[in-house]
């Protein structure tokens, strides 16, 4: 990794660093507050949603589709921050990582939040989230940092 490359990396990673740890403290307020945290605008959401079918929108688009996507979006944040923090070569810490943060917590509101309602669902979403946030720290990391350069080859004597 050359100078330049190095400094940029520096501070990517720096910046990173701080929004992760303001991310995972509102991930950890939404995902483990003790009642849904759509519980008041649910209705709201329902009549725009009716608003929206009035307008064209195709039926199959409910609230069901927006709470999968709010979820998708919810973790993108999760792969983008965790590959810009770890690196390219280690792309593969964003999906798994964020996966296994969707699983505790969706286990976490199964044993300790009796209004929460933990899914499989929810943890599909999330870990497409990641993997999404994942794709677009590569595409963030190559335009910032330029290509990798290619690994030397192991030269046997």
């Amino acid at each position: 990794m050359n100078a330049i490359r190095r400094h940029r990396h520096s501070l990517l990673r720096g910046g990173a660093l701080w929004i992760v740890l303001a991310y995972f403290v509102a991930l950890a307020l939404i995902a483990f507050w003790p009642t849904p945290v759509d519980r008041d605008v649910h209705g709201a959401i329902g009549a725009f949603v009716t608003w929206l079918h009035a307008q064209g929108m195709p039926n199959q688009v409910g609230y069901d589709t927006i709470e999968f996507t709010a979820n998708i979006a919810l973790f993108i944040p999760v792969g983008l921050l965790l590959v810009v923090l770890a690196g390219a070569r280690r792309w593969w810490l964003g999906p798994v990582i964020g996966a296994l943060i969707s699983a505790m917590i969706e286990l976490g509101q199964l044993v300790f939040l009796p209004e929460r309602f933990a899914t499989v669902n929810d943890v599909v979403a999330n870990s497409l989230g990641a993997v999404v946030g994942t794709v677009l720290a590569l595409i963030v990391l190559r335009i910032t940092l330029g290509p990798c350069p290619a690994a030397r080859p192991i030269q046997l004597q």
